[in-house]
Parts: C-alpha cells; sequence; structure tokens
C-alpha cells in the first residue's frame, strides 16, 4: 500500500501546484493549449465492458506477486512445523528463528503488494458505478463487479490473517491517506463477507468461453466465504458453504495428486481458486520481478521453484526444505495395496511423490534415480528430505532460468474444501462418519489405508499417525471420536495434503496450538540429536549426518502476541498518522 499511497501523494500535489502556478502566472493565450487526444484518462478509459476487463485483468495480475503467491511465501513456510532452511539463508532464517523485523523484506512486501491488488480492485467498483449502463449487456457489469469484489476480498482475507489487522481501503482516494487499523472481525464484516456474498450472487458457477478458464466463479466465493466462516469458527455456516460447493457437481478430486503441482494438468477438475504463471511470456524477465516494480519488467512466472528445488546442477537452491516431522508423517502414512493407484508396487503415497523427495525416493528427480550421488550429497546438516512440489522436477534435467517457473498456484483446492468440511462437521455436529467419510476421500486418492479401513482391521480404532514412531516405536491406537479426528486432521491431514502450500501457519494460529506444536517438535528435536548414533540410517527416516537444530531458536523465542501476525510494515506506520 505504501508505493500506491505515495503515488497518489505526488499526484495529487503535482496536480494542485500545477493548478495554482496557471492561475498566478499563465497568459491568456496559454489556456489555449490543447491536450493530446490519444493520452489515457479518467474519462477516456473508463467507459466500455472491454475496458473494465482490461482493467479487471491487472486485478488478477496482483494475484502474482511473489509475496502473495510466489517465492515471498516461501519465506513464512519456514515459521511452521514442517520446513526447514540453513543460517546461510538469511530472509528465510530469520522466520525459521522468528527474528524478523517490522522492515523485513516479505512483510513489507506483502503489505505492499496486497493493497496494490485491492486498489486496483478499487478503481474497477468505483467507476464502473459511473458507466453508461446501456454498454453492459444483461449481467455483464454485476460479472465484472462480481469479480473485483471476490479478489478484494481475497486480498483482504490475507491481509488480515497475516497480520492480523488491515486500513479498510474501499474507494480510490487521494486524499484520505491516514486510516485506523481495523481488526479481523471489522474487516470481515464490513467488507469481506458483503464482497464474497454479492460476488457469490453474480458469478456463474463455470465460465461458458475457454477463453474465460481461470476466472474466479461463484463456487470460489462460497469457498472461500466457506473459510471466512471456519477461521471465525462459525461452523455450521462453513459446514453449509463447503458441502454447497461438494455437491454443486462441478469440482472433483484428480485421480494422480502430481495433477496439481505441474504445469501440465491445470484449471483442472479440482482446482477453485488458481493463480495463473507462465514460463515462456516475457521471456528475459526475472521471475521475481513484478509488474509494479520501477525499472523492472514483469515476469509473469513463478520465481518459487528455485527455492525448493535441490542444487547440485538442478538449478535450485536448497533455501526450504521438509523437515523431519513432515518427512516422517509421509512415510509413516502406510500405502494400501489393495487401492488401484499402487498397481505398480508403491513403496509410497502419490502425496509423497509428488510433495517430497526422502532418500529411498520413487521413479527419478530431475531425470536420476535415487542412486545419483548429486542430490543425496546435500542431505547433510539434518536435511533429510528435498521438496518436489512447485518444482520442475518432473520435467527436464534442471530449473529454468532467470528463477523462472509456469507452475500455477493453488490457494484453493477440492481437497482443501474436503478437510475443512469436515472440520466444520466435527465442530458444528460431532458427525464422526461424516467427516471420516470426506478425510477417507482425501487418504484414498493419496493410496494410504483410509481412516475406515484402520477402524475395521483394528476394533474400531485407528493410529495416531503424528506420534514420532522413530522415538516412541510405535503409534497408539485411539478410539475415532470427534476430538481424535480433530488432532488427526490437524496433525496428520491436512499437513500431508497441504504441505508447502501456504497453509500451515494460519491453522495452527487459529487451532491455538502454536506452543503445543513447537514444544513436541523441540523435544523430539533433541532427543534425535542425543540420540543420532544410534538412529543413524535406520527406518523409517535414514537420517545420515547431523539433525537440524536452527528451528530450536525459533521456538524458544515464540511468543503469542507477538508472532502469531506478522508487524504491521514500519513504512505503512510512518506514512499513516492514524497508527
Amino acid at each position: 500500500m505504501i508505493q500506491v499511497i505515495l503515488k497518489h501523494k505526488v499526484w495529487s500535489i503535482a496536480i494542485v501546484a500545477c493548478c495554482i502556478l496557471s492561475l498566478a502566472s499563465c497568459s491568456e493565450d496559454e489556456f489555449l493549449t490543447v491536450d493530446n487526444p490519444n493520452s489515457i484518462t479518467d474519462a477516456t478509459f473508463w467507459n466500455t465492458p472491454t475496458q473494465f476487463n482490461t482493467a479487471l485483468t491487472t486485478v488478477y495480475g496482483a494475484m502474482q506477486f511473489q509475496a502473495v503467491s510466489g517465492s515471498g511465501l516461501s519465506q513464512e513456510i519456514i515459521r511452521a512445523d514442517i520446513a526447514d532452511t540453513y543460517s546461510f539463508f538469511g530472509r528465510w532464517n530469520i522466520f525459521r528463528q522468528l527474528s524478523y523485523t517490522d522492515n523485513s523484506e516479505q512483510i513489507v512486501n506483502k503489505w505492499n503488494q496486497l493493497y496494490i491488488g485491492i486498489f486496483r480492485a478499487n478503481q474497477i467498483i468505483n467507476n464502473i458505478e459511473l458507466a453508461d449502463e446501456t454498454v453492459f449487456a444483461t449481467g455483464e457489469k454485476e460479472a465484472i463487479i462480481g469479480q473485483a469484489r471476490l479478489l478484494r476480498a481475497f486480498f483482504y482475507f490475507q491481509l488480515v490473517h497475516t497480520y492480523g489487522k488491515a486500513v479498510i481501503r474501499t474507494e480510490v482516494s487521494t486524499t484520505e491517506l491516514s486510516k485506523a487499523l481495523s481488526s479481523i472481525e471489522e474487516v470481515t464484516q464490513q467488507v469481506i463477507l458483503p464482497d464474497l456474498n454479492y460476488a457469490k450472487d453474480n458469478l456463474p458457477l463455470a465460465w461458458d468461453d475457454s477463453s474465460d478458464l481461470g476466472r474466479v466463479t461463484s463456487g470460489t466465493a462460497t469457498s472461500l466465504r466457506g473459510k471466512v466462516y471456519l477461521f471465525a469458527e462459525n461452523w455450521q455456516l462453513a459446514a453449509d458453504d463447503f458441502k454447497e460447493v461438494i455437491d454443486s457437481g462441478v469440482y472433483a478430486l484428480v485421480p494422480n495428486s502430481l495433477d496439481n503441482f505441474t504445469d501440465q494438468n491445470e484449471y483442472n477438475s479440482e482446482s477453485i481458486l488458481e493463480v495463473a504463471y507462465s514460463s515462456t511470456a516475457n521471456p528475459g524477465a526475472n521471475g521475481n520481478n513484478v509488474d509494479d516494480t520501477p525499472g523492472n519488467s514483469g515476469a509473469e512466472a513463478s520465481a518459487v521453484s528455485s527455492n525448493y528445488a535441490s542444487i547440485g546442477g538442478f538449478g535450485g537452491f536448497n533455501t526450504v526444505v521438509a523437515n523431519l516431522y513432515l518427512h516422517e508423517l509421509f512415510t509413516n502414512d502406510e500405502i494400501d495395496p489393495s487401492n488401484p493407484v499402487n498397481a505398480g508396487g508403491n513403496l509410497h503415497s502419490q502425496r509423497l511423490t509428488a510433495s517430497i523427495c526422502p532418500k529411498d525416493f520413487e521413479g527419478t528427480y530431475y531425470g536420476v534415480d535415487n542412486t545419483d550421488t548429486n542430490v543425496h550429497s546435500y542431505r547433510g546438516l539434518g536435511l533429510t528430505a528435498l521438496v518436489k512440489k512447485h518444482t520442475n522436477w518432473f520435467q527436464g534435467t534442471a530449473e529454468i532460468a532467470l528463477n523462472r517457473s509456469g507452475i500455477n498456484f493453488r490457494h484453493i483446492r477440492l481437497a482443501d474444501v474436503y478437510l475443512m468440511y469436515a472440520e466444520a462437521v466435527l465442530n458444528a455436529s460431532g458427525d464422526v462418519d461424516e467427516a471420516i467419510k470426506y478425510i477417507d476421500m482425501v487418504r484414498s486418492r493419496a493410496g494410504v489405508i483410509t481412516i475406515q479401513q484402520y477402524l475395521a482391521d483394528n476394533g474400531n480404532t485407528f493410529p495416531q499417525l503424528h506420534i514420532s514412531k522413530q522415538r516412541y516405536g510405535s503409534q497408539p491406537f485411539v478410539n475415532a471420536t470427534a476430538d481424535n479426528l480433530m488432532t488427526h486432521l490437524q496433525m496428520v491431514e491436512r499437513p500431508l495434503e497441504l504441505c508447502f502450500e501456504g497453509q500451515r501457519w494460519a491453522d495452527l494460529v487459529r487451532w491455538g496450538i502454536v506452543d503445543d506444536v513447537f514444544a513436541t517438535m523441540a523435544n523430539d528435536l533433541n532427543w534425535r540429536n542425543d540420540n543420532l548414533e544410534s538412529i543413524t540410517g535406520q527406518a523409517p527416516l535414514f537420517i545420515e549426518g547431523s539433525i537440524n537444530l536452527l528451528s530450536l531458536g525459533g521456538i524458544d523465542r515464540y511468543s503469542s502476541s507477538q508472532h502469531d501476525y506478522l508487524p504491521i510494515p514500519a513504512g505503512e506506520v510512518q506514512s499513516n498518522n492514524d497508527l
């Protein structure tokens, strides 16, 4: 927002100054100066549906910003219990150590970039009300507004659940530059829900024209509204919205988990809110470039892949790696040999193969198999599993040059909706059977033993898969109560299915379990470190080398009041007198 506000400050001051100078010193002849008829002004631009759709493209474009859907998110992901980094990656290590400041790169960039998106949406919403009604086809105006308002709601949802507060700006103003912060509840009630309600009522369930692929829909609005209700613990309203999406018949899980994380099956049946990227558009521009950065040409590509990909000839940096907890979760997620997805004799679940690369990874990784020493030589310092998700490991032998990737980023997909629906149902009504039904749809697609199978084979009990088998030797079996299933969702299902998709920290915060998760993480890390010699090379992790204890600093430093939400950027505080 700082970028946008400063631009407005300069523009308004310059106009006022010119007016004063012209009135004071211009001759009568100088008032006859003719304006350039080819220049674009507010009077000439905001007039036709084509112009409004062109502006709408820039709002979608703001979704591509790296701090919102790209490489910047990899820094935030480091905070939680499923990822790690190294001390020499400073921009990532400050999130692992929880030592970031109100002037740290991602904290400033995300705030600014979300407000650029809001500003662009506001331009459409404000100006379209002044346009001639007769130039729009039936429903066309409402559909443009609906998309702009839905995207604005998305930007505000990201703001309040990243920073804990936000400045409400729904008008394009050059004078109202200082304004107080509003709470999550205030932003939700005043902006997010009204925007989503409008979008839900005025957008189609699906767009007819293939050229509209990727536009947000009524299903997008309903899914995001359900998520808003879920975060607010309005369980029944959340469950109703998620069930409406599920029953709409528009969406279906894709058979292969990997289809959600490549550039080869994008906008598939599982996609609900997806951000477009291209590795070929605007060639030569670095993937980290965004279109609002002075002196840079926006890349249209994502730069996140190089942060996750392996070094050693593969074009990445190992900046973000899977940690021990996530690695063990994946390896403990036992496959079901009777499931057709495992007909090829898989060792691991589909979602492990699509998400991380442990020592015994299946198939190939950038064209090499698990005997390649180039891969395994970078597994020291406690690194036990590389990240596959969001990288181009499945094609070619290396990442694309200039940090470019064309893999779209999915903010909401049906598997997420299934898991959120199960959570809402457990809390709204305690309907265990309904929750298990949708948890098991996700587990079955992954090819692992379902909860129902465990119950049938083990006296109506299932294992606590989040307990470290390596440390404790076994995992206790528990009854399928609402509380036990909720723990399973929190500690197993959501981290496995949605790892590295930007969901984990917000989940831990809304559940209020960061302290508990960190305490368990610290105990397990210290135990592994004390027993490293005896567990080196042993199942299920086959760890070689040391244990990465970097996260212990952040665990010791964590304070809910300071770290659940990121600080408001220093520049915003300095430029906004009402903060």
